[in-house]
């Protein structure tokens, strides 16, 4: 395995922007877990939500007074097929795993679990998504907890994978979700618990950047920033819809010729479906000049991705299936209007009318961004409430709290109410 190097921050930085409550909760419940081991496992350091979070959750924990480390599991192009195909059939894909599937599956958890030489060096050991959750299976330990961090959106499972998930599931202490219908029935878990993720509002693809600066950014990329544009940042994965977004944009476009439309996503190697997606998304724009598809392999990195948003007449999300959708609370952090579908996480960020809009087709996007535009003075309204939204609920000192006051329940020791759903 890899240890992965997350840098330096300081809780103290973001006070201004959570308040003095949250900052004190977080002081109280820090203090008494000064020292203690917490190790977080997942299958990589880049692209998606997950690595995300990690860059900053992990140097908070640190500066808490946690003994924190991140690292990367081992797996090669046959493994991360395999789990890919488990990703998607928890997200409700019909097709299974084979006998050889499983097997390569298991194979490569062994073979991280027995590079785990020092697992009963930590208190808690947390296993992040599908790809590494049988590690638990191979290791023999006495004194770490385990916890299963699920990403994803477990609410109607291929029930065939799930069976074959569930037994690994049984052997931790506790499973998080992000909701409560992503919790799977019957799997027999020890504890569910419940909170959503969170973004980072200080990292470079969130912190305040001016309007000029962004359309400098965007336009290096050939995009014309004169012109309005509509935005999705996402993985290139059915699941993300981009063909949709690209309908949508069609429609919008018969009002106003003058859109543009920009997919920002990142490749990611533990996506292996990734370059065929983005393939037959390149083929669906049909060499329109107005749509731009960019990836972090066109140098678009945190920073651009924080320019596109701001510079976006409508950021969406149009996802069939979603496990939470942070680009959500990136662009309402940045107060852009965002359109979503309705699906997943996306409906805990966005209160249809109030904070954004929620959707469940192209049609009705394309009938929500020309909403948009036709009315700016209203869009202001809905962006200011989203803006508050997120600072409420969504940014990471209260993600740190979650897992502080987990870390306290774990030692038995009830100190802040967490939703908790019994297991069954």
């Amino acid at each position: 395995m890899q240890r992965v190097n997350v840098g330096h921050k300081a809780l103290a930085d973001y006070n201004s922007l959570i308040g003095r409550a949250l900052a004190e909760e977080i002081r109280a419940l820090a203090e008494p877990l000064k020292g203690r081991r917490m190790l977080h496992l997942s299958a990589t350091a880049f692209g998606g939500g997950v690595a995300e979070i990690q860059y900053t959750l992990i140097p908070l924990m640190i500066d808490a007074g946690i003994d924190a480390e991140w690292r990367v599991i081992q797996g090669q192009e046959e493994f991360y097929d395999v789990t890919k195909t488990i990703h998607n059939a928890l997200q409700g894909d019909e097709r299974g795993l084979s006998d050889g599937q499983r097997a390569i599956f298991d194979g490569y958890n062994k073979l991280n679990a027995d590079a785990l030489a020092d697992a009963d060096e930590w208190d808690v050991i947390v296993v992040h998504d599908p790809q590494p959750v049988a590690i638990p299976e191979f290791v023999q330990t006495t004194r770490p907890r385990w916890v299963w961090r699920c990403h994803i959106d477990l609410s109607t499972p291929n029930l065939e994978v799930l069976d074959f998930l569930a037994p690994r599931l049984r052997a931790y202490d506790a499973c998080i979700f992000h909701m409560p219908a992503y919790v799977p029935r019957g799997a027999g878990l020890n504890e569910a618990v419940i909170w959503p993720p969170a973004i980072d509002p200080l990292a470079p693809k969130n912190m305040a950047l001016a309007p000029d600066d962004a359309a400098y950014i965007v336009d290096q990329f050939g995009v014309d920033v004169s012109r309005p544009l509509m935005l999705q940042v996402s993985r290139f994965d059915p699941w993300k819809d981009p063909l949709g977004v690209i309908d949508a944009y069609r429609e919008v476009k018969r009002a106003h010729p003058a859109m543009q439309l920009a997919l920002v996503g990142s490749m990611a190697h533990d996506d292996p479906e990734g370059w065929e997606y983005w393939n037959r998304t390149q083929d669906y724009c049909n060499e329109d000049p107005d749509i731009f598809m960019f990836s972090n392999l066109n140098n678009v990195g945190a920073v651009e991705v924080n320019a596109f948003q701001v510079q976006a007449a409508v950021c969406i999300q149009k996802s069939i299936r979603e496990g939470f959708g942070l680009t959500v609370s990136e662009a309402l952090w940045k107060s852009r209007p965002t359109i979503g579908g309705r699906v997943g996480g996306i409906v805990a960020q966005i209160t249809d009318g109030q904070t954004g809009y929620l959707v469940d087709s192209p049609e009705e996007c394309a009938r929500r961004t020309l909403d948009i535009l036709a009315d700016p003075g209203s869009t202001r309204d809905m962006t200011r409430r989203a803006k508050e939204h997120v600072r409420r609920r969504f940014l990471m000192p209260r993600l740190l709290r979650d897992w502080l006051a987990l870390m306290h329940r774990m030692a038995g020791e009830e100190t802040v109410a967490l939703e908790v759903v019994a297991g069954d």
